[in-house]
């Protein structure tokens, strides 16, 4: 198995982080963990540098900052996954115009393939687990590459805080509860990836965050 690489970009109007994921020396594939609004330039920039084919966009949740960009990829035999809990902001993404920025177009995304609480991932010979993690949107999963300790998180957690839950659909004691249930019962050393900020890991979230500390 080759060396996983893992690029983080922040991107679109608000800085959110996007996650371009491809093995070096590999087969020339690579995913994409989130499209931010106004990606494709930044994420094409690098496939062109590592002669990569973008071959699949993950999508942590459907809220406007992380879906954004996807229309504007050219998406023919592109694998675009996401929880059904999220289709009506997929599929009908102008609902999201009261938190969104104003006067930004967004465009439907088509999800071909959606994902669930445990289904299992391939990622050239990596195991990868969706984990459900509602309450900051209903539909927000994370993304386990259990081989490498990594965890692609969205917007459930960050380095010493949380995903908001006033959002529509939000709900602080369901995010509270995906955290327990799904954040932290991963090995204390998997780095955290969040969709906003920096790097962090689960032991250092379970001793410190000070929204859900760790039992």
């Amino acid at each position: 198995m080759n060396p996983l690489c893992v690029e983080k970009m922040e991107l679109g109007p608000i800085g959110t982080n996007a996650f371009l994921l491809w093995e070096d020396g590999g087969s020339g594939e690579a995913v994409l963990v989130d499209a931010p609004p106004f990606a494709l330039e930044t994420v094409q920039t690098v496939l062109n540098r590592e002669n990569l084919t973008l071959t699949a966009i993950w999508l942590t949740h459907g809220h406007w900052d992380h879906m954004g960009g996807v229309a504007d990829f050219d998406l023919e035999n592109i694998a675009i996954l996401g929880h059904r809990n999220d289709q009506m902001m997929f599929e009908q993404p102008g609902i999201m115009s009261s938190f969104a920025i104003p006067g930004l177009e967004l465009l439907p995304v088509e999800i071909n393939h959606w994902v669930d609480e445990g289904d299992v991932l391939d990622l050239w010979g990596r195991e990868v687990e969706v984990r459900h993690c509602p309450g900051h949107c209903p539909g927000n999963v994370v993304f386990w590459v259990k081989s490498e300790n990594r965890c692609f998180v969205g917007d459930v957690i960050f380095a010493g805080s949380v995903g908001r839950s006033d959002l529509p659909g939000g709900d602080f004691e369901t995010l509270e509860k995906s955290i327990r249930k799904n954040i932290y019962t991963l090995p204390d050393d998997t780095i955290l990836h969040p969709g906003h900020g920096g790097e962090t890991r689960v032991f250092e979230e379970k001793r410190s965050n000070p929204f859900v500390l760790g039992s």
